[in-house]
């Protein structure tokens, strides 16, 4: 039996929509990045961007569980001497750009690398329920209803 090998030819790349509204952070995080990998195809070529297009919708209703909304924090630095900074995952839920929260999720689980980088690209979050990507027809995955751990009402 030989061994199957993906040509660029044969990828498929189909849009994705998930709706993030209520939905557990790490869960739907794990989800989205085989989705982007391809993972969740029998055709999966690790060498190759065979995975899907994916577009979040609700970014800032997702839910974290236990403390990690007050405890969970982002770090960078400035630069300057004593310049490291720090924000915690609730109030960067709250501010301007919730989505940012999902995309670092997703990119700390897919690899790294330049394979990786361009797989990120295909990564759309959305901050509310509306998205420009109505022309490509994305399906719907309904993530909340595939496993009861996936959503939390509180």
């Amino acid at each position: 039996m030989k061994t199957f090998n993906l040509k660029p030819t044969d990828i498929d790349k189909k849009w994705i929509l998930v709706d993030a509204d209520g939905v557990v952070l790490g869960r739907l995080a794990a989800t989205l990045a085989n989705i982007l990998r391809g993972k969740n195809k029998p055709t999966f070529t690790p060498h190759m961007d065979c995975g899907d297009h994916v577009i979040v919708v609700n970014a800032e209703k997702v839910k974290l569980t236990g403390n990690k909304r007050r405890d969970d924090k982002f770090y960078w630095h400035t630069g300057y001497p004593g310049g490291i900074k720090e924000r915690s995952k609730g109030q960067i839920l709250d501010g301007r750009f919730p989505e940012r929260v999902i995309m670092k999720a997703v990119e700390r689980m897919v690899p790294r690398g330049p394979l990786g980088r361009k797989q990120m690209t295909h990564l759309k979050v959305y901050k509310g329920p509306a998205h420009p990507h109505e022309a490509q027809q994305p399906s719907v995955l309904d993530f909340a209803a595939l496993n009861p751990k996936n959503k939390r009402s509180a």
